[in-house]
């Protein structure tokens, strides 16, 4: 019995114990499939779910000759292992202070930069900016520290800088440094653009960012059955500017020169296609390199467009264009020039400190830029609510809406709420107003265009980086109708009289070979702080178009205050006109807009022939344009058929039998007798074009085409190539050419201190047969005029000499004053 009742309590145990045990495993996965479900999810999920962001490709930017601007490169980012894994770990910095003094030659950092990094209770940290982004050059220097090489040529396999490790990355390139840096802007360190292009288009050149999601194993395998999702990153688009490499070259090129010699407060330039509101260039200085963003950017702003200033005397070609379109203007009507005065205001008086030059023609008077003049047509005749409204037609007091951030609007508020009559009066010449010089540019292409405003673009198109498809292209786009082409052609007409006509005031911007029409400008500074104007502080300009009957291009050009100690007056000659026609010239001539040697500089009295004008007009007049077919894919001789149906001069690169390749591209508008190149599919047997009177661009197209290498020397059209027309090339052969160019101004010197207002010694030769006028010819070569000094009489007797602080507005342009005749006497 005793025996059974131990079993029945052994088994009573037992029994017990399975009851407690199942209950307790019961419990337990009742307890985790309920209470602990969801967290026990969400720990398998982190487990098993592995996500990733697929970062996009930012795209590139160009020229609109496909000229690449900007790009992402590869980079390096510095770490450092601070502490090790376990024991046996031995790559980590073990000395941050020799690591650190190791590093900062390269990574041009200061040492207690880098060891208060490097001195950190991490495990791993990053060498703050100077190990961000590093190049290849640095990462190469970086790893010949690591495993250097001994003197037999053998790299050591222990590395010598434990603790230091490279991972890739991408940073953004500018291949061109300071080149237009301030329309394409920049990236910083940590890939925010800042200004420009980068800034304004970030949206489209990012992308998208994509994503991949999917289920793995413990072993970090994917799940066959497991769920997934993938969304593939959209690379941003490839952004086409309509600036051209080469203009904007000039453009950085005559920058350069006059900053070096004058070092101005600061300067723009800007070049546009008036026919169609393309910005070809557009420069300003001071300037930054992009490339190194890392030492801060302080010359921040895009003068063109964020700067507003009182453009001077290049505004009168607003005024008189109303003046004419209101049938208020006579060239052949006269008034009495030297002073204005409006009941109870202080006189507005001409630049000569008010002295006139008499009772003069209304042409005479935008000639010789008479503040009274435009006074008397927009004060006397359009009158307040006709100046707005042309004004406001012209684009004034209103962003253009270019393609670039922070653009200002101009302050038209001496129109808006005028306090007294003088102050919307001194509009009519360019002063108690400001605007942008972009609003400029667009203001006078539309004179130069046959009276259209045209909305300004330095975008040309976007495209896809993969397929090379446009996504989107900039149009032509018409704001209004801003006067008639009859007001715009008599506008044009008389500011070519400016320029090639004397008493014009813009003789000095002439160009051997080309018709230029334009209006110079110099505006007085103000005080921020006070409002007062400062005395000897001045802003020159001239804007100018050329050929004058079917303008090309549109130069604008202004200096803010330059370093020098020579009179404003004479700024035209020493920066503006060696800055302007350099461009202009050079420009037109790589566009292969030939000249017409007719169309000469003044030598005697500043006007042409009525026969050298008719051949100037002719020459200048518009030709219609076709659109060239797509060669690409004919045969050779269907192609050279085609070609010659639509009047075009053909080269043929190659002996194949099908066309590969073509210059100008397929559906680019092309002009009657405009040379081609096709290039076959065999190029081997190719033969030397004659280059002679070509411009450079040709030749550096062939090149291109062929892959021939290529050096030039001089600025202009072809007169030298090394390689004779004819010749079979091999494809291994050096083309040399030589250029030359009609004219090339050069910047004079600046004249002696204590001589202002003087010219540099000339020679004294009669301006005009039969009569008394004195010119002087300066080291450019161009006629000009003594300034008048102190006691010279001018036209009417009247004194002209440099204004004392406090008088009367400056003369409207540096080099006005430089071109009056010191006397002159009118003979029947």
């Amino acid at each position: 019995m005793e025996w059974k009742r131990k079993v029945n309590w052994r088994i009573l145990m037992v029994a017990l114990c399975t009851i407690l045990i199942f209950s307790t495993l019961s419990f337990r996965i009742y307890w985790l499939q309920t209470v602990k479900a969801t967290d026990i999810m969400e720990t398998a999920q982190v487990q098993w779910d592995r996500q990733q962001v697929l970062k996009p490709k930012r795209g590139a930017i160009y020229d609109r000759n496909g000229e690449i601007l900007a790009y992402n490169g590869k980079a390096y980012t510095v770490n450092a292992k601070l502490k090790p894994r376990n024991d046996k770990d031995e790559d980590f910095v073990k000395d941050p202070y020799y690591t650190a003094n190791m590093l900062a030659p390269i990574l041009n950092a200061p040492v207690p930069e880098l060891v208060k990094n490097l001195t950190k209770p991490n495990k791993v940290v990053e060498l703050g900016r100077y190990g961000l982004k590093i190049s290849e050059e640095q990462r190469n220097r970086i790893l010949n520290l690591q495993y250097p090489t001994l003197p037999s040529g053998e790299k050591l396999k222990k590395n010598q800088l434990p603790g230091i490790y490279l991972t890739e990355t991408t940073r953004r390139v500018y291949p061109n440094n300071a080149f237009a840096s301030h329309v394409i802007g920049y990236l910083d360190l940590y890939d925010e653009p800042k200004m420009g292009i980068e800034l304004q288009l970030n949206e489209e050149l990012a992308g998208k960012q994509g994503h991949i999601s999917y289920q793995r194993d413990r072993a970090g395998y994917q799940l066959p059955d497991g769920e997934g999702e993938y969304i593939p990153a959209i690379d941003g688009v490839d952004v086409y500017l309509t600036i051209d490499r080469q203009i904007q070259d000039y453009v950085e090129q005559a920058l350069d020169k006059v900053e070096q010699q004058y070092k101005p407060q600061g300067m723009t330039v800007i070049v546009t296609d008036p026919q169609t509101g393309e910005v070809l260039a557009m420069g300003n200085r001071s300037q930054f390199n992009p490339n190194m963003y890392y030492n801060g950017i302080e010359n921040y702003n895009n003068h063109a467009v964020t700067t507003m200033f009182e453009p001077g005397s290049t505004f009168k070609i607003i005024t008189l264009a109303a003046a004419i379109e209101e049938k208020m203007f006579n060239q052949n009507e006269t008034y009495q020039s030297g002073a204005y005065t409006i009941k109870g205001q202080i006189p507005i008086r001409d630049h000569n400190n008010g002295a006139g030059w008499g009772t003069i023609s209304f042409l005479e008077g935008v000639q010789r830029s008479s503040n009274v003049l435009f006074v008397k047509l927009g004060y006397e005749r359009l009158k307040l609510e006709g100046l707005k409204k042309y004004f406001k037609k012209f684009g004034m007091g209103q962003p253009t809406g270019i393609e670039l951030p922070y653009e200002k609007a101009g302050n038209l508020n001496n129109l808006e709420k005028p306090r007294s009559p003088r102050d919307w009066a001194a509009t009519t010449y360019g002063q108690a107003a400001t605007v942008t010089a972009i609003q400029q540019v667009a203001a006078v292409g539309a004179i130069a265009n046959g009276g259209e405003l045209l909305k300004p673009h330095i975008v040309k198109e976007m495209r896809d980086p993969h397929t090379g498809a446009v996504v989107n292209r900039s149009q032509r786009e018409v704001v209004e109708r801003v006067v008639s082409e009859a007001t715009a052609k008599q506008t044009r007409d008389i500011l070519g009289k400016v320029v090639s006509e004397r008493p014009g005031t813009g003789t000095l911007y002439q160009i051997e070979g080309y018709q230029v029409a334009g209006k110079t400008g110099t505006a007085q500074k103000y005080n921020p702080n006070t409002g007062k104007i400062m005395d000897g502080r001045y802003v020159g300009s001239f804007i100018g178009f050329a050929p004058k009957d079917n303008p090309k291009l549109l130069v604008y050009v202004v200096i803010d205050d330059p370093q020098t100690d020579a009179w404003y007056a004479m700024w035209g000659q020493m920066m503006l006109a060696p800055m302007f026609t350099t461009i202009m010239e050079r420009s037109l001539q790589y566009l292969q807009q030939q000249p017409d040697l007719s169309v000469g500089k003044n030598k005697q009295s500043g006007k042409e022939t009525s026969k050298k004008a008719t051949q100037a007009v002719q020459a200048s007049s518009p030709a219609t344009p076709k659109t060239l077919p797509k060669f690409e894919g004919m045969s050779t001789t269907a192609a050279q058929m085609r070609a010659k149906q639509d009047n075009l001069t053909v080269t043929v690169a190659g002996t194949g039998t099908k066309i590969v390749k073509q210059y100008p591209q397929a559906y680019d508008q092309v002009l009657s007798g405009e040379q081609i190149i096709l290039v076959t599919d065999r190029v081997q047997g190719t033969k030397m074009p004659d280059f002679k009177g070509k411009s450079l661009r040709d030749v550096m197209e062939f090149s291109s085409l062929i892959n021939l290498e290529m050096k030039s020397t001089g600025t202009g059209f072809v007169t030298q190539q090394s390689i004779p027309p004819g010749t079979v090339l091999q494809g291994t052969e050096l083309l040399q050419v030589t250029l030359q160019s009609v004219s090339e101004p050069s910047v004079p010197a600046t004249p002696p201190p204590g001589q202002e207002g003087s010219t540099v010694p000339a020679t004294t030769t009669p301006n005009n047969p039969g009569s008394n006028n004195t010119t002087t010819t300066n080291p450019t070569g161009r006629n000009n005029p003594a300034p008048p000094s102190s006691g010279q009489q001018t036209g009417q007797g009247g004194a002209a000499q440099p204004p004392a602080s406090g008088q009367a507005p400056p003369p409207d342009k540096p080099g006005d004053q430089s071109t009056q005749p010191t006397q002159t006497t009118t003979t029947p």
